[in-house]
């Protein structure tokens, strides 16, 4: 069974950047990650090895609007301690 949790949310810049910095501080290192989704706290288990995918889309006016989307994923298989 495979569980989705997920948050969208309008913030700042300066905002966006504090998130992507707490998620890199909760990877970092050795053990458990707490991610904050929206209201609630996901326990993961980062292992030492991971995937990185970052994709950068840029929509031209002439499709609703000038806009640029960033994506990046994660994924790991979890280690057996």
């Amino acid at each position: 069974m495979a569980n989705t949790t997920s948050d969208e949310q309008d913030v700042s810049r300066d905002e966006a950047a504090d998130l992507l910095q707490e998620l890199a501080r909760q990877i970092r290192g050795d053990g458990r990650a707490d991610v904050e989704v929206g209201n609630k706290t996901i326990e993961l288990h980062p292992a030492s090895a991971m995937t990185y995918d970052i994709e950068i889309e840029e929509r031209s006016p002439m499709i609703g609007g000038q806009r640029e989307t960033v994506t990046v994923s994660l994924g790991w298989e979890i280690e057996d301690d």
